[in-house]
This record gives structure tokens, C-alpha cells and sequence, in this order.
């Protein structure tokens, strides 16, 4: 007899207390004793987790107007310059952007975590004056509870996979997946593997437009198909993708969010960058998501990629699973090749099992997507053309 259930069932077991839900790992583990059968008969929802570095993160904040009112078009934050092309206070803080007194010590990234914080921010802003916004300047401090709304919108978050970096060169080079050491010297990647949210639901059936989440330490929602979304890339015989694939645009309350889940960081030679916590909730809808949430490290394979290659397409050195890649170490092409994780396992571990209880209590249920993600849809590149060609077609 198949099994079949629906958010609202789900949701009602929720809302009673008789919810069975494990995260990720636990689930494996089950599968493992029981079979995938025993699973998609008991087990409603299982909860999936990564923190990892994410540059396509930033926050949208609401200063109020002043007296008399300005419309900000120069603004920075704690000398940070933000974006005010927007409404006259209005304002987006990209993570990536750097300080300008403190290049490359501090940007965009440590702005947001210093919010969550509570911690004063410098605001200065300019305006060439309107007789409606007469003021031309100002500056002042700020606090996540003077603002009138403040919330992330990450643009891309959440991978559905990532390939592994090394360096074939002589040289020691500085990308935004970290150092990378001359002649194969180590293998960095950025995943939390089984944990992963897209990497339990390849297909993402249960993962859309909608779809409630934990993000920061705070509920969140999926607020649409994150930039370079790619799901039409090759995928193994479980389905899951074997190079960069799917990805989300997240949207949280800053506010309500905790700086354990929203840390900035810096890459050495590289810049500023942010460490997200995102949870997501999968339902087991059927013995088919039962399958896909009891996915195993040596099931996820990913490419091996050569960085040292200055080019769009850089070279694929081979292929390896998250299990090798827990191991401490790879073969590649005979060479032994010590692998270093940029996201961190124990945070993820830590988020699917607060999600967990969130989950259990009734704080959290589940949002049924109210519009499915892209699954067939390849990412453009950039080609430098001529007004002319584009005009021939």
C-alpha cells in the first residue's frame, strides 16, 4: 500500500504534537536499521540545514525621514557605501561591499551582523536637494530599532551543489572559496552534504515560491528562483546534480535574526563575505521524498575544478563524493590532496536541529510552495558584444 500525505495532514499532526520529525542525518540513519519503506510510513517531516558563505546576501532597511526630510542618494553605513537608488530612505547594504576607510578588514557583511547585534551604525547620507527633501546632508547613528523595517533579501543562497576548488599552478592564489595552495596543496569545498535543503529534494517538489524557512535564526520564506539558477546540469543516478546547480532568493525579518546564524567574514585577498544559517523543512509527501530525504554523503557526487585557470569554463579534474571529501582527503590522478570544508558542518547540524524543535512545538509549520521552482533552465553567460550584433540578432 503506497503512502501519501498532504501539507494540511502534516500540518494537523504539527498543530497536535504527533508530528514525527528528524533531521537529515537522523533520517539516514533510520533508513539504514528500517529501509526507506519504515520511513515513508512514519516520518512526517524531516529538516535540512547549511551555513556557509554566501556573497549574494544583503539587507534592506527603512531609516524614516528626518526634519527636514532628505532623499538620500550617497549613503553609507559605518563607511560602507549602501545603494539609495531606491526612495528617498530607502536603502540596500550589499554584503560584499567594503569599507572604505577599512578595505577589506570590514564591509557590507559586518554592517548586517553589527544590526542583529544591536550595536550603533554610523548613517551619512547626501542629496542634491528638492523642495520637497530639502536637507543636503546628514549623519547620525542608527540601531536595528530605530529602523522602520529591516530585512535580508539574499539574491542567491542555499546551492544545490558547489564544486570542489584546487590549484594546479605554482603559485598560491586567493579566491572567494578561500586559499587555495600551489600544486594540488589542498581541496576546499562548501557544502553541508546530506544536510543540505536542495540536496534532500533534487527535483525541488517540496521547495518553491513560498516555502517557509529558517533563516538567520529567524522564520523566513523562499522568495523566488535564486540568480544563476541552473538545474539543467547533469545529475547522477539519484538525481542530484554533479556541479553548481539550483539556488534560492531568501527574504527574514534582520530584526528577529541572531548573529550565531549571520557572521561576516573576511577572504584573505579576496574580500568580505557573509555566513548565512538556513533551515528548510521538507515534508515526506510519499515513499518517492522519503527516498530523496535519506540521500547519503557517498551518494552526492561533485566536480573537482581547477581555479587556477583564470576563465568562465575552467577545468573539471575529476569527480568525488562528500564522503571521500569528509574524509580528510582525496586522490586525484594519483595525488593525495587534503580537503578543507569552507562551510561548517556542526552550524548546519546545529540549525536542522533547532528547526527540529521549532518544527515539533508548533512554531514553525509548513507552507505548501505556491509556485514550483524552474527544473529545466540553463544560466547565460556574459558575452561582450556590439550594439550592432545585438540589433542583427
Amino acid at each position: 500500500m503506497s503512502v501519501s500525505r498532504t501539507y494540511e495532514e502534516i500540518n494537523e499532526k504539527i498543530k497536535s504534537g504527533k508530528a514525527v520529525v528528524l533531521t537529515a542525518d537522523e533520517v539516514v540513519e533510520l533508513a539504514e536499521e528500517r529501509g526507506i519503506s519504515y520511513v515513508a510510513k512514519n516520518v512526517d517531516v524531516v529538516t535540512t540545514a547549511t551555513f556557509g558563505a554566501m556573497c549574494s546576501s544583503g539587507a534592506f532597511l527603512n531609516f524614516g525621514h528626518s526634519d527636514p526630510p532628505i532623499k538620500m542618494g550617497k549613503i553609507w553605513l559605518n563607511d560602507v557605501p549602501a545603494y539609495g537608488g531606491i526612495a528617498a530612505v530607502d536603502a540596500y547594504i550589499g554584503a560584499t561591499e567594503m569599507s572604505e576607510t577599512k578595505p577589506f578588514e570590514y564591509g557590507g557583511a559586518h554592517v548586517i551582523e553589527d544590526l542583529i547585534a544591536g550595536k550603533p551604525i554610523k548613517l551619512r547620507a547626501t542629496s542634491y536637494g528638492t523642495d520637497c527633501y530639502p536637507r543636503t546632508e546628514i549623519e547620525t547613528y542608527v540601531t536595528k530599532d530605530m529602523l522602520n523595517q529591516a530585512y535580508m533579501f539574499n539574491p542567491r543562497n542555499a546551492y544545490q551543489n558547489y564544486p570542489v576548488a584546487v590549484n594546479t599552478s605554482s603559485r598560491t592564489i586567493y579566491t572567494y572559496l578561500g586559499t587555495l595552495l600551489p600544486r594540488l596543496g589542498n581541496a576546499v569545498y562548501s557544502s553541508a552534504g546530506q544536510l543540505s535543503p536542495l540536496l534532500n529534494d533534487p527535483y525541488y517538489r517540496t521547495i518553491g515560491v513560498g516555502t517557509r524557512i529558517f533563516l538567520g535564526g529567524a522564520a523566513g520564506y523562499v522568495a523566488w528562483e535564486g540568480t544563476q539558477h541552473n538545474p539543467s546540469v547533469e545529475r547522477n543516478d539519484k538525481g542530484i546534480p554533479v556541479s553548481g546547480s539550483g539556488t534560492l532568493a531568501l527574504i527574514g525579518d534582520l530584526k528577529a535574526m541572531d548573529r550565531r546564524y549571520v557572521r561576516a567574514a573576511v577572504m584573505q585577498r579576496y574580500g568580505v563575505t557573509l555566513y548565512v544559517g538556513v533551515g528548510i523543512p521538507i515534508p515526506v509527501l510519499d515513499e518517492d521524498m522519503a527516498e530523496r530525504v535519506c540521500v547519503r554523503d557517498e551518494d552526492i557526487h561533485t566536480s573537482v575544478v581547477d581555479y587556477s585557470v583564470p576563465n568562465r569554463s575552467r577545468p573539471v579534474l575529476g569527480r568525488v563524493t562528500y564522503k571521500d571529501l569528509r574524509s580528510g582527503a582525496i586522490e586525484l590522478n594519483g595525488n593525495r590532496i587534503p580537503t578543507v570544508p569552507l562551510s561548517s558542518l556542526s552550524k548546519a547540524r546545529e540549525i536542522a536541529e533547532e528547526l527540529k524543535g521549532w518544527v515539533q512545538s508548533g512554531q514553525m509549520l509548513l507552507q505548501e510552495p505556491v509556485q514550483q521552482l524552474p527544473r529545466e533552465q540553463a544560466t547565460k553567460p556574459l558575452e561582450i558584444v556590439d550594439l550592432e550584433e545585438i540589433n542583427n540578432g
